[in-house]
């Protein structure tokens, strides 16, 4: 008798998620800022905390590290606070939110699970632009790399090829 191995993700589904994660990163600098802008008062570690807070509840990850579960449990209310105003204060950053959420769930789904309540908390909170077509893999990848350029998360590079390609920033 033969035991099967755990089926590998294919490369397209890992690229396409780290696609996402890049977005992800990007909406937590987005929501930082705004925050850092909106409760002057508060100090650096409070914003960082309550982005990735929000970017988290988005994405359908919370950390499960017990200091995130911490300021999830006692900031509670600013969370849900602060999830009321996400349209507005992703802006710009709503197109491409929607695409990563949208390729984060096709991903989910070639892989045996369903993030559907993602995409309707998403649509509900209204950050989820709606009439936006889900972009082709190679579409999402290039407006990736361009949004993780503008926001110096990725450095241009040259592939052997002679290609522009791009690598994350460390």
């Amino acid at each position: 008798m033969t035991t099967s191995q755990p089926e590998k993700p294919s490369a397209l589904i890992t690229a396409l998620r780290e696609g996402v994660a890049l977005i992800q990163m990007v909406v937590f600098k987005t929501l930082r800022k705004a925050l850092a802008r909106q409760y002057p008062e508060s100090d650096r570690e409070y914003h960082a905390l309550l982005a990735g807070a929000l970017t988290s509840e988005l994405f359908g990850a919370n950390n499960p590290e017990e200091r995130f579960t911490k300021f999830r449990r006692e900031h509670r209310a600013d969370i849900e606070q602060a999830l009321l105003s996400l349209g507005d204060t992703l802006g710009e950053v709503r197109h491409p939110l929607t695409d990563a959420l949208r390729i984060q769930a096709l991903c989910d789904h070639q892989e045996g699970a369903d993030s559907t309540a993602v995409l309707i908390q998403a649509r509900q909170l209204g950050v989820l632009i709606e009439e936006r077509e889900v972009p082709l893999p190679s579409a999402f990848m290039t407006a990736v790399r361009q949004l993780g350029s503008r926001h110096q998360l990725i450095a241009p590079s040259l592939r052997q090829d002679g290609q522009s390609g791009a690598t994350l920033r460390h």
